[in-house]
């Protein structure tokens, strides 16, 4: 069957961390991708993430990434909420067992560069316009830098290409939700005094307040402030952020010298559908939800980590049931969007904790969680992403959870997925491919386990997740 010839196999839009590690995959797998963005190039510091998180980082080292990563920031062992509740990320079964707090910026560098490298096609200054698909292609109307008409057609489109995602709204799905919390206010500041801790956060019912450190002399806040409900489009000032502080953590730290100062809300929104046909959502186009746990970035980059190796495989040919293989992003990063919607809403609310009944409450359930130590784990679990699994694959005793990282006779396991493809491990002296092991939608590397011990066959997908163990 011949194809209609395209531009690109894929045109992803938006270059934020999503669409940047989603194009860096398919282009080192030997893929044509073009990534279009409305912005001019160059990465702003105006950034809202923070926090990136064990399971990100994993995923990172899956690219050798994360190494260079952790050099950028500073490791955060604990978490503490609400004066009360602290997580022990110390107690993660990770090779990352902290967060590691870096603006997002870093993270969009390193992820350019890799994209840079791999070949992407760039085109800044390029909004979408519109676009139409049909069996086996997706045409894109664009406006170039000039204003010019520009039409593009791949294989495969996806939007990562935030909030107001002009994907999602060519498509004509809904985004349904709720702005749960108005006027929150940001500032890049300089402190006179530096606060005791790498995170400084607390709520207090009529007011929260977050603060965390660029690394280079800067601090980025954030706060709220019940009696002040305005609109995004209202001023803000340093003194307001003053106030906020002074309310929620008892001091503004000497606050002075803000060189960014912005005010916006936050939204619990997640779209019906991640897949169109041939045409994917994923990032902020596909959920959003409050700033609490810092999950935002993290739940994007692992969407793409889930969806890049799926095209990989159909685009490459090796999927036995292409669709099948395509609708499971869907399946399984929809109900992952939808927990963290549920999670961090529920911080928020806790934060925003208004009545002595609700407060009584607030410090009950962090002072339950402190001593039971399986339910902290599993909060710590879901906040980190390592706890996330999908249930997906043949019916097997482990498939859809995650694979953590372990040493091989080939190196670790993580090492073992830079190349991008399937690994199957098998015990020292077994068959090298057990009759038993399902055929894997994409190429596969063999190696065994460095464990003597260890008498189980694992088929780990390349998104770092178990495919098949028996």
């Amino acid at each position: 069957m011949q194809h209609t010839k395209t531009d690109t196999d894929i045109l992803v839009v938006g270059s934020g961390p999503t669409g940047l590690l989603l194009a860096g995959d398919l282009a080192a797998a030997g893929q044509r991708v073009t990534l279009v963005e409305r912005r001019p190039h160059g990465i702003s510091n105006m950034t809202r993430a923070f926090a990136v998180h064990a399971r990100t980082l994993e995923l990172l080292d899956a690219r050798g990434l994360a190494d260079e990563l952790v050099r950028t920031g500073t490791r955060l062992t604990g978490l503490r909420i609400f004066s009360r509740l602290t997580l022990d990320l110390g107690r993660l079964a990770s090779r990352y067992p902290y967060a590691l707090i870096t603006p997002q910026y870093e993270v969009e560098h390193l992820l350019e560069r890799r994209a840079v490298a791999a070949g992407v096609e760039f085109r800044h200054s390029t909004e979408l316009r519109g676009l139409r698909q049909d069996a086996e292609s997706v045409t894109a109307e664009l406006t170039g830098p000039d204003g010019t008409p520009l039409t593009l057609t791949a294989r495969y489109l996806v939007g990562a290409d935030g909030h107001r995602s002009g994907v999602r709204d060519a498509l004509g799905l809904p985004f349904p939700g709720i702005s749960v919390i108005r006027s929150i206010v940001l500032a890049d500041v300089r402190l006179a005094q530096e606060p005791d801790g790498l995170l400084t956060v607390n709520g207090v019912g009529d007011a929260f307040a977050f603060i965390a450190p660029f690394g280079d002399g800067w601090y980025r806040v954030m706060g709220w402030q019940r009696s002040r409900q305005v609109a995004d489009s209202e001023p803000v000032d340093l003194d307001e952020v003053r106030e906020i502080a002074r309310l929620a953590l008892g001091t503004d730290y000497g606050m002075h010298d803000a060189r960014w100062i912005s005010r916006f809300h936050s939204d619990e929104r997640q779209v019906p559908a991640y897949r169109t046909g041939r045409v994917f959502l994923a990032g902020d186009a596909a959920h959003v939800h409050s700033p609490a746990g810092g999950q935002g970035m993290n739940t994007g980059l692992q969407d793409a980590a889930n969806l890049s190796w799926k095209l990989i495989s159909v685009l490459r040919g090796d999927a036995p049931d292409p669709e099948g293989l395509l609708d499971s992003y869907h399946a399984e990063r929809h109900p992952v969007a939808a927990t963290v919607l549920r999670s961090s809403g529920t911080l928020l609310r806790l934060a925003m904790a208004h009545t002595p009944a609700q407060r009584a409450a607030r410090s009950l359930a962090a002072g339950l969680l402190n001593v039971l130590r399986p339910a902290s784990d599993k909060a710590m679990s879901q906040i980190t992403g390592v706890g996330i699994g999908y249930g997906t694959g043949p019916a097997a005793r482990r498939g859809g959870g995650r694979a953590p990282d372990a040493a091989l006779d080939r190196g670790r396991l993580y090492e073992l997925l830079r190349d991008g493809d399937f690994v199957l491990i098998t015990p020292q002296g077994a068959d090298a491919a057990p009759a038993a092991v399902p055929q894997a939608p994409g190429r596969v590397t063999k190696a065994t386990w460095a464990d003597r011990a260890r008498r189980t066959t694992m088929l780990v997908r390349p998104d770092g997740y178990v495919y098949w163990e028996g």
